[in-house]
């Protein structure tokens, strides 16, 4: 199965690291989120992607061209313009980067790799900006027992602030950022056929909204249900708390060895 990773947006909410590059390449631990969702998906023995690029592609290209460079130890001869890699650090992995436009839209840039998934009776579709420990394997087995076109994980985020309980005006207690209002959002993590994408008109559309909302109404998308860690990137606070995570060896999305 491939898994299609959009990783195309401006990524404006964390314009202290986005100027010079694109969203999915900000790092934590020393490598781009995009290679910690990569290692999720290979976990669980997905390691064929597709990913739509946008806004400064040529760097997640260069990442990928130079991987080598990028994750080993090298000896460069210059003198015999030669390089020796030093215990090689590979990934069983097939990268397709495809330029899916520097405006389009997250429906848009779905559509534009059609052909790379329209073969496949289902495919995993995500952001490249967020990490979980959601069981992957478990969501597909969902998809394929209730046989529908779409799955979408459904995560229930914790509260930002910290709560106070008070009675009137006496505060009696404090919680630490307790569980969120109780809804579900979008998780991000899909598993989807490829008759989905008839729903998507051209590059404007907006995967979350035409095309999710008519899944929705024709009963055609399911919610998997996840209960464990779940963490977008979208701003630099959140970059901090991934890499006081990963630092600390307590990151949860961390499901390979």
């Amino acid at each position: 199965m491939k898994a299609v990773i959009l990783a195309g947006g401006l990524g404006t909410r964390l314009s202290e690291e986005t100027t010079l590059k694109p969203k999915p390449m900000v790092e934590v631990g020393g490598k781009p989120i995009l290679w910690h969702i990569l290692k999720s998906y290979s976990a669980h023995g997905i390691n064929d992607f597709v990913i739509c690029c946008g806004y400064r592609g040529y760097v997640i290209k260069e990442f990928f061209a130079n991987y080598f460079l990028h994750t080993s130890d090298v000896t460069f001869d210059l003198q015999q313009n030669s390089m020796e890699v030093h215990q090689r650090h590979a990934e069983p992995w097939r990268v397709t980067l495809i330029d899916t436009g520097a405006d389009t839209m997250t429906g848009g840039r779905l559509k534009r790799v059609r052909e790379h998934v329209a073969k496949d009776d289902a495919f995993c579709f995500t952001y490249g900006d967020g990490v979980s420990d959601i069981d992957i394997g478990a969501s597909i087995a969902f998809h394929r027992q209730h046989g529908k076109l779409a799955t979408m994980t459904a995560v229930q985020p914790p509260g930002r602030f910290g709560a106070v309980d008070m009675d009137g005006s006496r505060i009696l207690s404090f919680k630490e950022k307790p569980q969120g209002d109780g809804n579900w959002v979008n998780g991000g993590y899909f598993v989807l056929s490829p008759r989905v994408i008839d729903l998507i008109d051209d590059d404007s559309t907006i995967w979350e909204k035409g095309p999710m909302e008519t899944l929705a109404q024709q009963g055609d998308m399911h919610a998997f249900h996840h209960h464990g860690f779940w963490q977008p990137m979208d701003t630099l606070r959140d970059k901090v708390l991934l890499e006081g995570l990963w630092d600390a060896g307590q990151a949860p999305w961390k499901q390979w060895p």
